[in-house]
């Protein structure tokens, strides 16, 4: 199987930071903990963005390491720690860069995806992002799932389903929310008495032109 339990917040930065710095910058991968803890609090390309400890990254990587998700790599000077990742999920180059950015940043359209993976993966076109994301998405052991669209949304998102999902995603995968429905049948309220009054008006239009007749 790909994955065995849920990851925690902290373990899926970790994951995806690890991802994203063999990409981005391969000289300086693997990370030492320090290296990673910048990694994984760094205020861009990150959402939501952290605050975390040196302690909470120790702790994580060492339940990753147990899970042979992660690798401690013993160096001259300190430890560094690299993913396994490519050959536990079998990612391929485009599906590793999909993966990266939804541990990150959370659910995204495709559109969103294409436009934020130039440092980790050039896709030609959003179609080809889609089909990354229908193979990531097939088979017994899914990695990702297409969210419900909320109404008003355009385009639909998708996420990871490598750990609990957050709020937003709870309430696009779930029933619409309360505040949701009533803005919907407000919606349609107005729409109904717009066409009343139009309605109305063609009556009065049509009178109106019998008598000039």
């Amino acid at each position: 199987m790909a994955h065995t339990r849920l990851l925690d917040e902290i373990e899926q930065r970790i994951l995806g930071a690890l991802m994203e710095k063999e990409q981005a910058t391969p000289d300086h991968y693997p990370l030492t903990v320090s290296a990673l803890l910048a990694a994984c609090n760094q205020k861009s390309n990150r959402e939501p963005v952290l605050s975390l400890a040196e302690d909470q990254i120790v702790e994580a990587l060492d339940r990753l390491r147990r899970d042979v998700l992660v690798w401690r790599q013993q160096g001259p000077r300190s430890e560094k720690w690299q993913h396994c990742l490519t050959n536990r999920w079998h990612l391929s180059p485009p599906a590793l860069a999909v993966m990266t950015l939804l541990l990150l940043r959370g659910p995204q359209t495709p559109g969103e995806l294409r436009s934020r993976s130039g440092r980790l993966h050039a896709f030609d076109s959003v179609d080809d992002v889609e089909v990354t994301l229908a193979r990531l998405a097939a088979g017994d052991d899914p990695l990702v799932e297409e969210l419900a669209r909320t109404p008003g949304q355009r385009e639909a998102r998708w996420r990871h389903v490598m750990g609990e999902p957050s709020a937003e995603a709870q309430e696009s995968a779930g029933a619409a929310t309360p505040a949701a429905v009533a803005s919907q049948e407000g919606d349609e309220d107005h729409v109904a008495d717009l066409e009343r009054r139009v309605a109305s008006l063609e009556r009065r239009l049509a009178r109106l032109e019998s008598e000039l007749s």
